[in-house]
């Protein structure tokens, strides 16, 4: 990492966040609503507790994304750190990320012609914290298993909950979308833009900034 764009004066052109994530989904959706940031990931235990409901869940993760970049001392900027977490789930059960081809099959076999719920909850720490949560409704078309093992073969559904990409080719098994399209990518921006504005920061209707410069470096 370059330790100087980590030291830099923040400015009207510096970053003013920092993302704990590493996600290219979430820098994009960051860029497109003008917010700077500079990349902060962490390394979170992301194992559910016995009993902890996905709404409880998806709230402690972010939580403590939040509070492990906050703590990290790469952290030298005084600007809020934003994190989010996004999981999919269907009967009550939290779907992660595949593990390989058959667990992928079997994600998608589940959710082949159904509704599936995504939450994607968001924290921003800086002194105080603020969170929010994006509930959104997935309805699938049926899936042929031919075709999910075609799906699988791009591999586009490796690192994804649920083993889909609503942004890339898994747009193709939607049906219908009932709430947040970007929560179910990875970032809900009108819950982004509500929390950033409690810390004072304006994304790009109300400010006019660009996110050209943003840092896409992880650590």
């Amino acid at each position: 990492m370059d330790s100087s764009a980590d030291t830099a004066t923040v400015t009207g052109d510096g970053p003013q966040i920092y993302l704990a994530s590493s996600s290219p989904r979430r820098r994009e959706l960051l860029d497109q609503i003008g917010v700077r940031y500079h990349v902060l990931p962490v390394d979170a235990d992301e194992r559910r507790r016995a009993g902890e409901s996905p709404r409880d869940y998806v709230l402690r993760m972010a939580r403590t994304k939040a509070r492990l970049a906050a703590a990290n001392p790469g952290r030298v900027m005084d600007i809020p750190v934003l994190a989010a977490d996004t999981v999919v789930v269907i009967d009550g059960e939290v779907l992660g990320k595949p593990t390989h081809r058959e667990h992928a099959e079997s994600m998608l076999a589940r959710l082949s012609g159904r509704v599936h719920e995504v939450l994607t909850a968001v924290a921003v720490m800086h002194r105080t914290e603020g969170v929010r949560v994006s509930a959104t409704q997935v309805e699938f078309r049926p899936i042929d298993p031919v075709e999910a093992a075609a799906y699988w073969a791009t591999g586009e559904p490796l690192d994804k909950a649920g083993a889909y990409a609503i942004q890339g080719r898994g747009a193709v098994f939607v049906a219908r979308v009932e709430g947040s399209y970007s929560g179910v990518v990875g970032l809900p921006l009108f819950e982004v833009a509500q929390l950033l504005r409690e810390y004072h920061i304006a994304c790009l209707y109300e400010s006019g900034a660009i996110g050209a410069d943003n840092d896409r470096r992880g650590i």
